[in-house]
């Protein structure tokens, strides 16, 4: 039995927290409510906007700081790796100590770290910048969702989860709207410096508007800990390995395989230890149950799928010489796209809608990529318009769903195995992003090599057409070289960059095309369990009834046979 590490206050029964370690229900006036619905958006943002602005302009801020692409790698990997192993504590830490108290120290770290950065700067404090950012993310997620919470009565609290739950997905296009603002005043220490000024905000915002209390009681053990430094480091090599990857190349670097042997080693480590405690923090029996299989591996591919307009979309306008100032529109049309999903989510919430509402996110998923399969290098950010706003559509509305059906699976067990819900949806969700990015870079770059190699082979100067074009291209640099020869060979070069480029585009339709059959295949195998879920349901529900029939009624007190 839990032991109550406080006294609790007298209740009314409708104020009653969830679970220790949320927040009481107690009522608020409409302008309370409002206040902590701003809270939550703010908080929400916070998480995961300082590390969406490093992401939106990291070949500018490698540039600044002097970093190689695989240092400039490291930045938003350092996030990764911090957020998905703190999350293993946040849920038992706010049982027994309160989520403020964490939120506290997590977002005054941070802030102290970003502004120490803006005075050391370096390789190694941007590296820590981004370890302390995934620290505070930890928390903020949760903040916003409770915060959120409170802004409404009880009756709507599904809906307030997943609009809280859905806020820090605005980050990633309110970093690219916020970006070109905030660089042409400056370099990159107007990033951090909004960076600071928001986590700054954001701990004003818990110390002053406080969650209700909640129940505290005793949940830590001292084995947790040494899951937790075995877990921690496993997924960090594994984050590290991701995102790594592609930029030594996955089979020149032997240390890459030291670090995915290390993974494996210390994670089977931690899950053996956990297997076998009385309380474990991780419940790796139910993690290998049917149901929770469906989950991690469904989770794990709507998140890949999302990689579509991470990777896809944006980085074929990145090849064709698109920058932040011009994607502007395209990232205001995707801001509206994920706060329509969001509100579409919210509003047709109910249990029975959250297959159909994440059947719906698979397939906008789908008919965006078909709708960018067969771009041109004459595309530019407006063209790609209708089909990112379907993207963004389907991330707004899957997330809540996605979160709802992990923890009702969870509290079926109890409280405990909220805590494994809660890695799990962490892990998922971030290694589905980085394994997303970083399969589809390898293969836009194995198809990227194909088609140059295709195309170099079919230009022959002996061609009439090909040696117009060269004609052609030599006569841009006719006013700036002299020599035939140079211009010559100038000519020959741009038209291998024009190839080159056409490789590209070329590459990334096959990327749209791989990431459109992958959301058909995820979408067959999501309709086959679902309606085999929905066959079973009505046989057993047929069964019984029959049982009730044929069964024999009882008979009367005091009746005699004929």
């Amino acid at each position: 039995m839990a032991v109550l590490l406080k006294p609790t206050p007298n209740w009314e029964e409708h104020e009653k927290p969830t679970l220790p370690g949320s927040a009481s229900m107690p009522y608020h006036t409409p302008a309370v409510r409002l206040a902590y619905a701003c809270v939550a958006l703010l908080v929400g943002i916070t998480g995961g906007l300082g590390n969406a602005l490093v992401t939106a302009n990291l070949a500018t801020i490698q540039g600044q700081l002097g970093l190689t692409p695989s240092e400039g790698a490291w930045l938003p990997a350092a996030y990764v790796m911090v957020n998905i192993t703190v999350n293993m504590l946040v849920f038992k830490f706010r049982q027994q100590y309160g989520l403020r108290l964490f939120a506290e120290i997590g977002l005054g770290l941070y802030a102290a770290v970003t502004l120490l950065h803006l005075l050391v700067g370096g390789f190694a404090m941007a590296v820590l910048v981004r370890a302390a950012s995934g620290f505070a993310a930890g928390t903020a997620t949760t903040l916003s969702m409770l915060y959120m919470l409170q802004a409404a009565p009880r009756a709507y609290t599904g809906k307030m989860v997943v609009i809280g739950v859905g806020i820090p997905q605005l980050a990633t296009p309110l970093a690219w709207l916020l970006s070109p603002t905030l660089l042409v005043f400056g370099q990159w220490h107007n990033l951090y410096l909004f960076e600071a000024g928001l986590a700054l905000c954001s701990l004003a915002a818990v110390v002053v508007l406080k969650l209700p209390p909640g129940m505290h009681v005793k949940v830590f053990e001292k084995k947790d800990f040494i899951s937790f430094a075995l877990m921690a480091p496993g997924a960090a090599m594994l984050v590290a390995v991701l995102a790594q990857g592609y930029s030594h190349w996955w089979f020149d670097e032997a240390w890459l395989a030291w670090l995915l042997i290390g993974a494996v080693v210390f994670i089977l480590a931690a899950l053996f230890v956990e297997h076998h405690r009385e309380n474990p923090l991780l419940q790796t029996r139910w993690l290998v149950t049917p149901n929770i299989l469906r989950f991690i591996v469904g989770a794990f591919l709507i998140r890949f799928l999302t990689s579509e307009q991470t990777f896809g979309a944006v980085g074929l306008l990145r090849t064709l010489g698109m920058g932040p100032d011009q994607m502007q529109p395209l990232f205001v049309v995707i801001l509206a796209g994920t706060i329509v999903g969001m509100l579409a989510s919210a509003l047709t919430f109910s249990p029975r809608t959250l297959i159909a509402q994440l059947i719906a996110a698979i397939v906008l998923f789908g008919v965006a990529a078909m709708i960018d399969y067969g771009r041109t290098s004459l595309d530019r950010p407006e063209d790609f318009f209708l089909s990112q706003f379907l993207v963004a559509l389907g991330s707004g509305m899957f997330m809540g769903p996605l979160v709802f059906l992990g923890i009702s699976q969870a509290l079926k067990y109890g409280p405990n195995y909220v805590v494994t819900f809660t890695v799990v949806l962490s892990l998922t969700q971030s290694l589905g992003a980085m394994t997303g990015s970083a399969l589809l870079s390898t293969y836009q770059l194995h198809r990227e090599q194909v088609y140059s190699s295709a195309l170099t082979a079919d230009i022959n100067p002996a061609d009439p057409q090909v040696a117009l074009r060269l004609q052609q291209q030599q006569g841009v640099y006719r006013a700036l070289i002299t020599d035939p020869v140079q211009r010559a060979a100038q000519g020959t070069a741009l038209l291998s960059q024009i190839a080159r480029r056409e490789a590209n585009v070329r590459a990334f339709n096959d990327v749209f095309a791989l990431s459109g059959m992958l959301a058909l295949a995820f979408l067959s195998w999501s309709l086959f369990v679902a309606i085999r879920a929905s066959v079973r349901n009505r046989r057993a529900a047929a069964a019984a009834v029959a049982t009730a029939t044929a069964s024999p009624n009882p008979a009367p007190p005091g009746a005699t046979k004929a």
